[in-house]
């Protein structure tokens, strides 16, 4: 990793042949999960199930697909479904032209059932569940409108209900292989803001930025490039999710990057502010509440304490500095922060009105977002996950708005 002689030498100063040079593949990676996990994954399924008297779950592609079975596939008008009940090895219903592809990419025995493209695989669901004696199924929170109807219609004699208790039961709480997957990918996200930091230069566009991060995420070995990538200028940060077109950086401006990337299925998701070139009085103070309310929304996480008291903290800390109160801007118009794992948005969520009791092992982002309407944003966004007695922190938060990094 790059190594920084002072504060301002973190903005600017770097050259594209020097960045491209610290791009070597991660020495240091997490080993993926287990077959033993996978298998625990099931077995606490199952134990959800029958507290809440559920005989059935189907869980459709997407990433509790993965959370599951290992199958990285995302949703499509082709119905790909684990179908979990009490007993035995859970049944795997895919189209009967991806059965290589599946037996490359599963990490537990199943029963495959493969249908052919004039089939319908809902039925074959419905005939399943027949044989089963099933009358009760819980159907994955994420399956679409389209799967549960015609579910519905083709097995009648089966009751329909919500498996969100089940999912979120099950993925909420990290294990440590997934937290150190997760520990691998956010630290390498934020080598790759250190070094578009250091590639900033007057006239740099917001395009050859993201272009950089996507490449350099993908040198490092992630999944693939960037998850996502968010790089705005100027006014421009005033918008959470950024606006459309390019930007090109001027002096003084404030810099908002948002990215992440993938290591085994899991999420990184890191957002640094700061000012290419001297920071306003106006930008200083509001950067600095900003910090101080993330730290704020830290040191309130411990067990049993619920996420809407979390977002309250960081509330708190901007509505004794002047700002909203509640999403009034000046001020913070969204959550304070979102669960992250094998999906980069996920429960629970750190808002008002979420009651869900914070436990080990649960991860979630911190990032009360400062918003002043037509001028400026700062976001400064890192993850953590719950420890025993309190919380830890996956990347070191900016320690200023002259030095974004630790």
């Amino acid at each position: 990793m790059s190594k920084v002689s002072s504060p301002h030498a973190q903005i600017g100063g770097l050259g594209l042949a020097q960045a491209q040079a610290a791009l070597k593949p991660w020495t240091q990676r997490a080993a993926p999960i287990g077959d033993a996990e996978y298998q625990q994954r099931l077995e606490h399924a199952r134990r959800l199930m029958r507290a809440r008297g559920d005989e059935a779950l189907l869980i459709t592609a997407g990433s509790s697909l993965r959370y599951f079975t290992g199958i990285s596939w995302g949703a499509s008008e082709r119905l790909v479904a684990m179908l979990l009940t009490l007993q035995g090895d859970p049944v795997m219903l895919c189209p009967a032209f991806e059965e290589g592809s599946l037996a490359h990419e599963l990490k537990i025995p199943v029963q495959a059932w493969f249908w052919e493209e004039h089939e319908n695989p809902h039925a074959l669901v419905a005939n399943l569940l027949r044989e089963h004696g099933i009358g009760r199924l819980a159907l994955d929170p994420a399956a679409s409108f389209l799967v549960h109807e015609r579910l519905r219609t083709a097995a009648e004699h089966c009751s329909i209900v919500d498996a969100s208790a089940i999912v979120d039961g099950c993925r909420m709480c990290k294990s440590p292989a997934e937290l150190a997957l997760m520990q691998q990918a956010t630290a390498m996200t934020l080598h790759v803001q250190q070094l578009a930091a250091g590639l900033l230069h007057e006239g740099i566009a917001t395009g050859e930025v993201k272009r950089f991060i996507d490449q350099a995420h993908r040198a490092l070995g992630a999944d693939g490039g960037s998850t996502f990538c968010i790089v705005q200028f100027g006014h421009a940060t005033a918008y959470p999710h950024g606006i459309p077109g390019e930007q090109a950086l001027q002096p003084n401006e404030l810099v908002l990057i948002d990215t992440g990337c993938s290591v085994g299925g899991y999420q990184s998701d890191i957002t640094r502010s700061y000012v290419f070139g001297t920071p306003s009085a106006e930008q200083a103070r509001i950067w600095a509440l900003e910090r101080a309310a993330q730290q704020a929304a830290f040191d309130a996480v411990r067990p049993g304490v619920h996420c809407a008291e979390v977002d309250a903290a960081a509330r708190r800390v901007l509505e004794a500095g002047g700002l909203g109160p509640d999403y009034r801007l000046p001020g913070l118009p969204h959550r304070t922060g979102h669960g992250c794992g094998l999906s980069i948005h996920e429960t629970p969520y750190l808002v008002r009105g979420d009651q869900t009791p914070l436990a080990p092992g649960m991860c979630c982002s911190d990032e009360p977002m400062i918003v002043v309407p037509g001028r400026f944003g700062i976001r400064l966004e890192d993850h953590f996950h719950v420890t025993e007695d309190g919380a830890a922190w996956f990347t070191q938060p900016s320690p200023a708005i002259d030095q974004p990094f630790a």
